[in-house]
């Protein structure tokens, strides 16, 4: 058995992040994701004003409860989608200030209009500088009152977190009534992580109530990544080998971790206890049709596992994929077929059936989750290569060496 220790939750870092910055008091995040993403998180928050004290593997975040230390400020959220929609709802919240916010060209044509729709709902001064819906942005706080307004967050599960982490610092609260939603188990992230800073989200159905107040300052432990996990349990299972990552236990946040189910169901061997989870296979996988809306983030994984399954791999319900780093579902689609893999896709869907593949030089379209999924692949077909792999450094910079070392411990048992 292969033990794999993985850096921290990009999704639980950048939550923690807002809150202890919302906090009252001062907040230390253990083991929090160092990665371009999170880095470019707390970065935005020292533009605001806000001072965060990093050691080796603990953030200590100073809260301030009544908004940004500054009145003025430039924010460059590159390429992470929580830094650029978190970030300027915190903002805004703000008794006063101007804040303008913008991002990477790839995160300038990801949506906002959804959220940034909602804030206006709440007499959010709030303009774009450029494509209505979209980065840049420019924001004149003067607090907000609260009150109730309607959502779609069947774009992104992302709109609904960034309000119900903004209703406790609101005058009244936030009556929040959702009319569809993605990656719901993101969603139930944010509220075990809210509750653990001390406020409580009342939920009646699609309605979440939000109380106002605040939150407190904690010590909060950030768990593994459980979407990172994911190409480690898939080469284990591709390879017929034994993985355990520790931290992903029975008691994790991530809903991704259920990723582990659909190998279960592929036929590989699957045991969770409270402290870790561990995937064992003989290497042969069987062909599924499952719903990912839930997990879309590992869509690509099971993509490039794809083609080594015994029958075909339909993969549904993973539209707002399209709208990711990349259009997530052409893109494996487009490398699939470079390797002379039939793939085929719908509006929220991808039938990719098995083959031989032949190595080629995958189009990651700066893409971490493409450059990590078919580096799984990469064990069945020596010789994939891609155009970027740099691009890891989004959310796992250390991806590549920690992969070779991996897959050796693995060969070497």
């Amino acid at each position: 058995m292969t033990v794999i220790h993985l850096p921290g939750s990009k999704s639980v870092t950048a939550r923690a992040l807002f809150l202890a910055a919302a906090a009252n008091g001062t907040s230390t995040l253990v083991r929090p994701l160092r990665s371009d993403d999170t880095e470019g998180f707390a970065e935005g928050l020292t533009r605001l004003g806000y001072r965060i004290t990093r050691e080796a593997d603990r953030w200590h975040v100073e809260g301030r409860p009544a908004g940004p230390a500054v009145t003025d400020a430039d924010v460059h959220c590159r390429d992470g989608a929580t830094t650029a929609r978190f970030l300027p709802t915190l903002a805004a919240a703000a008794a006063r200030g101007t804040y303008r916010f913008d991002a990477s060209a790839q995160m300038r044509r990801r949506p906002l209009a959804p959220l940034t729709g909602a804030l206006r709902a709440l007499g959010v001064d709030l303009r774009h500088g450029g494509a209505e819906g979209h980065h840049p942005l420019r924001i004149e706080a003067h607090g907000i009152e609260g009150g109730g307004i309607t959502l779609d967050a069947g774009e992104s599960s992302q709109y609904l977190t960034a309000l119900l982490m903004l209703g406790p610092l609101t005058g009244n609260g936030l009556r929040i009534t959702v009319t569809d939603l993605v990656s719901a188990p993101y969603v139930e992230i944010t509220l075990a992580m809210m509750r653990e800073f001390g406020v409580e989200v009342a939920r009646d159905g699609d309605v979440f109530t939000v109380p106002p107040g605040g939150y407190r300052a904690t010590t909060y432990a950030v768990e593994p990544d459980a979407s990172t996990a994911s190409y480690f349990f898939a080469a284990a299972a591709l390879t017929g080998r034994e993985v355990t990552v520790p931290g992903l236990g029975t008691d994790a946040l991530q809903g991704d971790l259920r990723f582990v189910d659909v190998l279960r169901r592929m036929g590989a061997e699957v045991h969770v206890t409270k402290e870790s989870t561990t995937v064992r296979s003989d290497g042969r996988l069987s062909g599924v049709t499952v719903n990912m809306r839930d997990i879309s983030d590992t869509m690509p994984t099971l993509a490039a596992l794809a083609p080594f399954a015994s029958g075909p791999v339909r993969i549904e319900d993973v539209g707002n994929t399209r709208v990711k780093e990349c259009d997530r579902l052409e893109a494996c689609a487009q490398n699939l077929r470079r390797m002379d893999i039939t793939a085929e896709t719908g509006p929220d869907w991808i039938e990719i059936r098995p083959g031989t593949p032949r190595p080629t030089e995958i189009a990651t379209h700066g893409d971490h989750r493409i450059v990590m999924s078919f580096a799984v692949a990469g064990l069945r077909v020596p010789g994939i290569t891609f155009d970027d792999p740099g691009c890891v450094r989004k959310t796992f910079p250390g991806f590549h060496e920690a992969f070779a070392e991996f897959v050796g411990a693995m060969n070497h048992r």
